[in-house]
């Protein structure tokens, strides 16, 4: 890991375990897209079911990450990861014992709220107690540790492909749930939540141990100046100052998945298949390749969100996945395209597209959202922007298969592009560089003075 002045061993600590959040999520949202072929032969389910069981889990992420921003602000950071957890576990269970598809969906869904608080809750907690130096890459490590949780998915979906085990690759992520929530018991609070609430002590407490000095009023007394005690509301969120920024939340949650991001994830063994490569053991070995496209391309944001910035590493990934999808719109267009070119021509752009997604939008986005809202609203703001990311992934999923019936291949993923174009001059207008900055003085650029 790399040194920090300001940092010690309990602030990498405390990263880590809430990290295994994202291995969590990551895991139980692809898990399903190797598992669903197995369970549509098994239950015989029509196009709307299939569609249904891959995306139920978003519908309730949808509705976990909406939730838990009326709880967060309440209970804390910390506590909400924990009952995430344990929500999880729950939808595992059921989903793995599916006496039928209705088990299966109902499993799900539990399992997506889950995965909803902790998609807005975890990014948020290892925001506010990491060092601003490094408080990119710090928070990238929760996204490394989603993308290893989607190519571990996809690994165990090949490996019980041929038993068709869908049970077991819904069960396994039992593991990360009890790792993380035991392991939060342990962690500190948000020292920004406690001085929200009133613990200036605590907080205090807190900021020496995850900073390693003796000293910490200045950050303590910065950090007051921003704190309120009123609970947060919707209204709120309308005053003038906040509009703006929360525009940029929820765009870039939106935009993020209008690009189509989510195909690569649920349905790039479909894709494969579409593209001739033949059972659905190869498919999903295949998709293997994704998952460690996915891993390469964040762990090269991690080493450049500190350094080059936000904004430079979301533009360039939004370019590089616009080509992509040309590139994958055109070998499916071309109608006498040799079989072999179709294969690898749409495993190479799927791979590429999933890689500057990985080392763009998908590092950048969720680590900005986490930064930008001021901390009296932070809870609240955040989970509406995760929220309104959701519903676009559902949109997206629920409507991929049909969108190919009426556009085509071809058309489906020119569509795609096309949004990336709008999500370029979206960022280019909107989105401040937050690299170097601390949350308050973020906070303060929103001012109307500024």
């Amino acid at each position: 890991m790399r040194s920090d002045s300001e940092s010690t061993r309990s602030v990498y600590i405390a990263t880590t375990v809430a990290s295994i959040g994202g291995l969590l999520y990551g895991y139980d949202l692809t898990v399903v897209s190797g598992a669903v072929l197995f369970i549509k032969k098994q239950f015989h389910l029509s196009p709307f079911l299939e569609e249904t069981t891959i995306s139920i889990a978003l519908l309730g992420a949808m509705i976990g990450a909406f939730s838990g921003g009326f709880v967060i602000d309440k209970i804390g950071r910390r506590k909400i990861i924990i009952i995430a957890a344990l929500v999880s576990i729950i939808g595992e269970i059921i989903s793995s014992i599916g006496l039928n598809v209705l088990w299966v969906i109902i499993g799900r869904a539990i399992v997506g709220f889950g995965f909803g608080i902790i998609s807005f809750s975890v990014p948020l907690y290892i925001s506010e107690i990491a060092p601003v130096r490094i408080r990119g890459w710090l928070v990238s490590v929760y996204t490394v540790l989603f993308v290893t949780g989607a190519l571990i998915s996809f690994i165990v979906d090949f490996a019980f492909s041929k038993m068709a085990g869908w049970r077991w690759m819904f069960s396994l992520a039992m593991i990360p749930a009890i790792i993380l929530g035991v392991g939060m018991v342990f962690m500190p609070s948000s020292p920004r939540w406690l001085l929200k609430k009133g613990m200036i002590d605590k907080a205090r407490k807190v900021l020496i141990k995850i900073r390693g000095k003796t000293s910490v009023e200045d950050e303590l007394r910065s950090i007051q100046e921003t704190v309120t005690q009123e609970s947060p509301g919707f209204a709120d969120l309308l005053k003038p100052m906040l509009k703006p920024v929360l525009i940029l939340g929820v765009g870039l949650g939106v935009l993020r998945q209008l690009t189509g991001a989510n195909i690569a994830s649920f349905y790039s063994p479909t894709i494969f298949g579409l593209a001739g490569f033949g059972s659905a053991s190869v498919d999903i070995l295949a998709t293997v390749g994704v998952g460690v496209a996915l891993v390469l391309g964040t762990i090269l944001a991690m080493q450049l969100v500190d350094r080059i910035g936000r904004r430079p590493l979301m533009l360039t990934g939004l370019i590089g996945m616009g080509l992509s999808l040309a590139v994958l719109g055109l070998v499916f267009y071309l109608p006498d395209i040799p079989r072999g070119l179709l294969k690898w021509g749409a495993f190479i752009g799927v791979m590429a597209f999933t890689a500057v997604f990985a080392a763009g939008p998908s590092a950048v986005s969720q680590l900005v959202i986490s930064e930008i809202f001021p901390l009296n609203i932070r809870g609240l703001a955040v989970s509406i922007s995760i929220m309104a990311l959701w519903a676009a992934y559902l949109l997206t999923s629920v409507t991929f298969l049909t969108l190919i019936q009426i556009l085509g291949r071809s058309g489906t993923f020119w569509l795609y592009g096309f949004v990336c174009f709008a999500a370029f001059l979206f960022v280019y207008f909107r989105m401040p560089e937050t690299k170097d900055k601390s949350l308050e003085e973020i906070e303060e650029f929103w001012q109307p003075t500024k």
